[in-house]
C-alpha cells in the first residue's frame, strides 16, 4: 500500500499538498491573489513610515493576503492581549 503526501481527490477539485510544494524558476500561478502595489517609502520620519506601511498591511488585507482586522471591542484572538501589558500572557 502507497500512501501520497501530495494528491488531488476524486473529481479534481481540491488538491492537498502534504509535503513541499516547490515552485521552479520559470513557474506561474493562475488565479492566486495578488496585492496592489505598493510604492518605495521615501518617509523621513516615523510617522511617515507608520502610515506607508498601514498603507502596505491595507493592500495584503484587500487582497486576501493577510486576514482582516477583529471588529473593535470583540476581544479578537490576540495571544498577546493580556490585561497587564508586561508580554507574559497572564492578565
Amino acid at each position: 500500500m502507497y500512501n501520497s503526501k501530495n494528491y488531488t481527490e476524486q473529481g479534481g477539485e481540491r488538491t492537498v499538498i502534504g509535503g513541499a510544494l516547490v515552485f521552479e524558476e520559470d513557474a506561474t500561478i493562475e488565479g492566486f491573489p495578488g496585492a496592489a502595489n505598493q510604492a518605495d517609502s521615501t518617509a523621513t520620519t516615523v510617522a511617515t513610515l507608520k502610515d506607508d506601511f498601514n498603507a502596505l498591511l491595507v493592500k495584503l488585507k484587500a487582497a486576501g493576503l493577510m486576514t482582516a482586522d477583529a471588529p473593535a471591542g470583540d476581544g479578537g484572538d490576540n495571544e498577546d492581549d493580556d490585561d497587564d501589558d508586561d508580554g507574559d500572557g497572564a492578565g
